[in-house]
């Protein structure tokens, strides 16, 4: 039941056991006789220390945190990071991530502690009971020393792994609810946190919660976020990072993320493909403590198109139109011509193609703006070739309101396979990318092409018209709750399902998907197409942002993921072999 993790632990020994752990500053949390719930199996110590040869159980009964150096002054942030590792309830086994995690944060300006806590499991209580009585005495310790230490008790933040990151879920969403009875004074002191960083969160659904890897994957009828979690009036910020293919389950960071969501809690969601049990996107957490305003002052917002202004990159621009004259289906004259711009990179460093274009409430679209031009010119200095398209609106006249814009996109797929080879570009590397209504849009395109938009004109209209990936940017009408307008439940409800027309039919292909967390066209709606998505078997990757509205990326301040979103384009294409 517990392979994974007795590896991960001969592994972290084997590695550590030779090194002598530093000296640093100790201060057990419970005063002598009085921690509760105390069992003779147990310790608290890290797998590098536990695993030496002189190592003394007895002397190691009390959990207790570990004071590090200070940050300089010159880099004080006046806050402080709580560092818990994982290793299944069983023992404390991530010493690479803890002294990553150190060095990082330190540098960043933030005092840094290590929490270690009672392993392994308590026998006749639940499998968290005695780590969780030692966090909130920790949180409390912590607090009570914040001013001698040299921070804001209101500026306290953790970052954990696997089953650290469910303590620290518990931590986040349950101060209120006392895990132990008080033992002293210290235990007037709250024991809330400010904010959270986790990774792979373990025992977070019902059918993993007893202590074992999600044995449905998080999903079934029956299978629900685990009800310890109680989301009280002190819950704080959260960024979640999960791998898809994590056997405790990344559901429980989706299902957590939806909980916090409810309650109008800030949080950011971030789920990386085909990753296994592990932390992954340490600097989003970074972005994630920037645009909370934990880092200090944001810089101020930058407008993207001022950042994206040079063609350089570009060698040739060449335009085309969609349809044959006389032969657009289904053609109204309020509509604008749909056309396709071909830009080409003056170095060719791949031969797959992006296909791109905006959103516009299906009311309006242009190749010009700040969803389409930033985008095309940071590909093109990738070295990838970019085809903006815009396609048919204002919506049309007694139709569905995206079907004029889908057949311009099933048409458009066509053109550019038929021309790839002849460019010397790959027919069978194409993406499209849209943005809102675009990434609606988007969806259409990548679930459904096995379904056509119109019957066909030419030989080109016998070519496939599937892709190898899409590029979902803050995706609107893809729930039922806001098929046509802003979310009217923010997508958080289970009444709120994914809209008919998306097929998912064989050709379904993997995602990016970029949302602000505070948009009306809700972040569930790329959240809930990715859980879809990998209940298929297809692994998508997401990023939600904190704080962000709807066209996130317009204006932005350095250090965010707003400012940043482009590279996790450039990074999606590269694991999708397309760049």
């Amino acid at each position: 039941m517990r392979d994974y993790f007795l590896i991960r632990i001969v592994l972290t020994v084997l590695l550590c056991c030779t090194t002598t752990a530093q000296a640093w500053d100790r201060e057990n949390i419970w005063p002598k006789g009085k921690m509760p719930d105390a069992q003779p199996h147990q310790i608290a110590a890290m797998t590098d220390e536990a695993g030496s040869k002189d190592f003394k159980a007895d002397k190691h009964r009390v959990a207790y945190l570990e004071w590090f150096d200070a940050p300089s002054a010159d880099v004080k942030k006046n806050g402080c990071m709580i560092l818990i590792s994982g290793g299944s309830y069983e023992v404390c086994c991530d010493v690479g991530l803890v002294k990553m995690w150190r060095e990082t944060f330190t540098r960043l300006g933030f005092q840094c502690v290590n929490f270690v806590y009672r392993t392994p499991r308590p026998q006749g209580l639940p499998i968290y009971q005695t780590a969780w009585e030692d966090g909130q005495r920790a949180v409390r310790m912590v607090r009570s020393e914040a001013k001698k230490r040299g921070f804001d008790p209101e500026r306290i933040g953790v970052i954990s792994m696997s089953a650290g990151s469910h303590l620290a879920l518990l931590l986040a969403s349950n101060s209120q609810t006392a895990a132990y009875a008080p033992v002293d004074q210290l235990d007037t002191v709250s024991c809330h946190i400010n904010w959270a960083i986790v990774n792979a969160p373990a025992y977070v659904t019902t059918d993993g919660e007893a202590g074992t890897p999600a044995t449905r994957q998080g999903y079934g009828t029956d299978v629900r976020l685990s009800d310890i979690f109680k989301f009280d009036a002190k819950t704080c910020p959260v960024s979640l990072h999960h791998g898809g293919n994590d056997p405790y389950t990344p559901n429980g960071s989706t299902l957590f993320y939806r909980e916090l969501r409810k309650r109008k809690i800030p949080a950011e969601l971030h789920l990386y493909p085909e990753k296994g049990h592990g932390a992954f996107g340490l600097e989003r957490g970074i972005e994630f403590m920037t645009q909370m305003g934990f880092m200090g002052e944001l810089q101020p917002e930058e407008d993207l198109m001022q950042r994206y202004v040079s063609d350089d990159a570009r060698r040739e621009k060449t335009t085309e139109d969609v349809w044959p004259e006389g032969r657009m289906p289904d053609a109204q004259e309020e509509q604008c011509k749909p056309y396709l711009e071909w830009h080409f990179p003056k170095e060719l460093k791949t031969k797959a193609i992006q296909i791109i274009y905006s959103g516009g409430s299906y009311t309006g679209n242009g190749p010009d703006g700040f969803e389409v031009a930033p985008a095309r010119r940071y590909l093109n200095e990738c070295g990838m070739t970019v085809v903006t398209m815009r396609y048919r609106t204002p919506r049309p006249k007694g139709l569905s309101k995206h079907t004029t814009a889908w057949q311009d996109l099933q048409r458009a797929i066509r053109i550019v396979r038929s021309k790839a080879v002849s460019l010397g570009l790959d027919p069978d590397q194409i993406g499209i990318m849209g943005s809102s209504a675009g990434g609606h849009l988007t969806l259409m395109g990548v679930t459904s092409s096995q379904h056509q938009a119109y019957l066909p004109i030419d030989d080109i209209d016998r070519l496939p018209c599937n892709v190898q990936w899409g590029i979902g940017i803050y995706p609107a009408y893809a729930l039922t709750d806001g098929a046509d307008e802003h979310n009217t439940t923010g997508g958080n409800d289970d009444s709120a399902t994914l809209v008919p027309e998306f097929s998912f039919d064989l050709k379904t292909v993997p995602m990016l998907f970029v949302h602000g967390d505070a948009d009306g066209w809700a972040a569930m709606n790329s959240v809930k197409t990715w859980e879809k998505m990998r209940s298929m078997g297809i692994q998508s990757e997401l990023h939600t942002l904190a704080l962000r509205p709807h066209c996130f990326q317009r204006t932005a301040s350095p250090g965010t993921g707003s400012y940043t979103w482009l590279d996790r384009i450039g990074e999606f294409l590269k694991h999708m072999k397309a760049l």
